[in-house]
């Protein structure tokens, strides 16, 4: 079986019947299953996971795309996450028995009917990325909406499917594939945005810091304290860990502490695995301590709440 993932990100996260609506369209597909959704009224965004094979997941995907450019207009849209577009971001990833190479496939088909069907330019990014400077989300996202209204003009901001020009409403939206992502935030004991950018600043691999981890202070006005907001692109390379103990290192040279941290979206159980172990100095653990693992394995469906 060919089973693939799908984590679109919508640039609404405050209005639930938005959001309940853009979901409703991967329940409606046939073969298709909606893992996981969340929103946060501070970033104003929404992430939707679901999987299944390459079609129903295409299907989905478009759909959700679709109904995002009808509900949410950009000129009104304000929030801390970055962001190009209603559909901001359309990622694919390969879980079992495809390939990375497919996975381009998929996202240059959906990019395609994106711009066709809808009127709203794309750009490819991560392993469907047609050159370098588009690898990276921020690279494409640079300026974001507001500031994409004129830089698409420019020979090198001009979208990989459309005309130089974003949708009135929806903007843009970026289109690709990758491998799994870990969405990591840590929450600080401060209100001051400026410790939590520095702290960023210096954990981002862009600026000389951990490897494959993006970075970005945020201020999560709603609830009074400033956010380490995280994408961990290898999890292997960087861990959950590392990452947690680097903030916590950098805050308490500016003289703050870590309050809690969060998880958006899905993570994979090797990833908690290397958390819970390295945490508790504990050697040789794998997947087979883990006894719903355990019983999986053998046929027993045992999942308690």
């Amino acid at each position: 079986m060919k089973l693939v993932e799908c984590v679109p990100n919508f640039s609404e996260g405050r209005r639930k019947e938005v959001v309940e609506a853009i979901v409703r369209e991967v329940r409606e597909v046939e073969g298709c299953f909606l893992l996981d959704y969340s929103m946060d009224p501070d970033h104003n965004r929404a992430v939707v996971t679901f999987s299944g094979e390459p079609e129903p997941v295409k299907e989905a995907a478009f759909r959700t795309c679709k109904k995002a450019v009808e509900l949410i207009n950009m000129e009104k849209h304000r929030g801390q996450h970055p962001r190009i577009g209603a559909c901001d971001v359309v990622p694919f990833i390969p879980l079992n028995g495809i390939t990375m190479r497919e996975c381009v496939e998929i996202s240059q088909e959906v990019a395609r009917r994106i711009w066709e069907e809808l009127q709203v330019p794309t750009y490819l990014y991560g392993e469907s990325a047609r050159s370098p400077g588009r690898k990276c989300l921020p690279d494409i996202r640079r300026g974001e909406y507001e500031g994409l209204k004129k830089a698409v003009a420019l020979p090198e901001r001009q979208p990989d499917f459309g005309e130089p020009r974003l949708h009135p409403t929806a903007g843009a939206t970026a289109v690709g594939a990758r491998d799994i992502l870990i969405a990591f935030n840590v929450n600080l004991n401060t209100s001051d945005l400026s410790i939590a950018q520095k702290i960023a600043r210096a954990l981002r691999e862009s600026s000389g810091g951990l490897a494959k981890v993006q970075a970005r202070g945020m201020m999560m006005s709603s609830r009074g304290f400033a956010q380490v907001s995280m994408n961990l692109l290898n999890f292997h390379v960087t861990s959950i860990f590392d990452v947690f103990q680097a903030v916590k290192s950098e805050a308490e040279k500016l003289g703050v502490t870590v309050s809690s941290s969060e998880i958006v979206g899905l993570l994979p159980i090797a990833a908690l695995i290397d958390t819970f172990s390295r945490f508790l100095k504990i050697e040789g653990v794998t997947r087979d301590n883990v006894l719903e693992m355990k019983l999986w394995k053998s046929g027993v469906p045992y999942f308690p709440e």
